[in-house]
């Protein structure tokens, strides 16, 4: 009877080693929130059944996960006033690195904790237009002209947004050979927004549902997502010149630490990069990074002309500190509307 019991507790205190949980953790349940941007309401839908079934079969633990979605520098800001985020998927590093630099939620380090710079996909920004693109939007300079009103977020909090002016600023840079140039082009384009949602999920709301606008600055998955919904009413263009966007992820340290679920958020996290998650990835019309669910995805995915954001602005701190920090180049530019 003794070697029996010494053998049952040996193997239960393997099982707990190995899934690096105590053992009280084994079978009592555990909630976690993902504090995420705007237009990944659908992937983490997917993504959280998959993750839930995975860590049920692998440690017997139940596991709920609870999401927030809205503008991403809002949603960084709800974290640092003390919104309880287990993981932040946010739109952009620099979202993620105002967790750092705002009470130190996360270590400065913290896009080394897991491949490709804790980025498990990524994206970029195309123009979505009315069914048939009766104003024949081709490219980033039919935006400035008077006839088009463009409807795209608001960059003071929608990380979406972010990327949607940067790419629209090195397009013009690139074809009128100067940073002031592409001011003044920024400045049209801001000329013929009617309105600044707060984040991506608001503007294609108001694009789509309420009928403004001629054209939409939007991710591509949203713009896909547009069209399995409104496939009669909406068509999308790729741009000639775009911006490679990499939405980053991260545990929030001080959060998992206090409520003792970090073992189950990093799992979750890393969860992001297996074959069955990239394979949810491209379904949802993220671009994944495994090499194996781009080549699955690459007809719906196609190469595109893409630049990175440190090529063109020197990283998130550089463009957030020039064109998104207050008096920055869109406060200039949209203060004169």
């Amino acid at each position: 009877m003794t070697s029996r019991r010494t053998l049952i507790t040996t193997l239960f205190a393997s099982a707990v080693a190995a899934t690096g949980l105590p053992a009280w953790a084994q079978t009592a349940p555990v909630t976690l929130l993902n504090v995420s941007y705007d237009p990944t309401r659908e992937l983490y839908v997917e993504y959280n059944a998959a993750f839930a079934k995975h860590w049920k079969a692998k440690t017997g633990q139940d596991v709920t996960i609870k999401q927030s979605h809205g503008g991403s520098g809002k949603q960084a800001r709800s974290i640092i006033d003390g919104l309880d985020a287990d993981v932040a998927t946010l739109a952009l590093a620099g979202d993620t690195d105002a967790l750092h630099n705002n009470g130190g939620w996360i270590p400065k380090d913290w896009q080394k904790r897991l491949p490709h710079n804790s980025s498990p996909y990524t994206s970029t920004i195309v123009l979505v237009t009315r069914a048939g693109n009766p104003k024949n939007i081709k490219d980033w300079d039919d935006l400035i002209r008077p006839d088009v009103k463009v409807i795209t977020p608001n960059p003071k909090t929608s990380g979406g947004a972010r990327w949607n002016y940067l790419a629209a600023w090195e397009f013009a840079k690139r074809k009128c050979g100067s940073e002031a140039k592409a001011k003044e082009f920024v400045g049209k384009l801001y000329d013929n927004v009617p309105v600044l949602d707060s984040g991506a999920r608001g503007s294609s709301i108001t694009f789509a549902q309420r009928a403004q606008g001629d054209v939409f600055i939007s991710w591509e998955n949203e713009a896909y997502l547009l069209e399995k919904e409104f496939g009669n009413k909406v068509d999308f263009v790729y741009p000639s010149l775009s911006i490679l966007a990499e939405p980053a992820v991260t545990v929030v340290d001080k959060n998992v630490d206090k409520k003792g679920t970090r073992a189950v958020a990093q799992a979750y996290l890393e969860y992001l990069y297996t074959e069955e998650a990239q394979d949810i990835i491209g379904k949802n019309f993220y671009r994944p990074i495994s090499a194996k669910a781009q080549a699955k995805y690459a007809k719906q995915l196609p190469k595109l002309n893409l630049f990175k954001i440190e090529e063109a602005f020197g990283g998130w701190e550089q463009a957030a500190k020039v064109h998104f920090a207050d008096g920055g180049s869109f406060d200039q530019i949209y203060t004169k509307k």
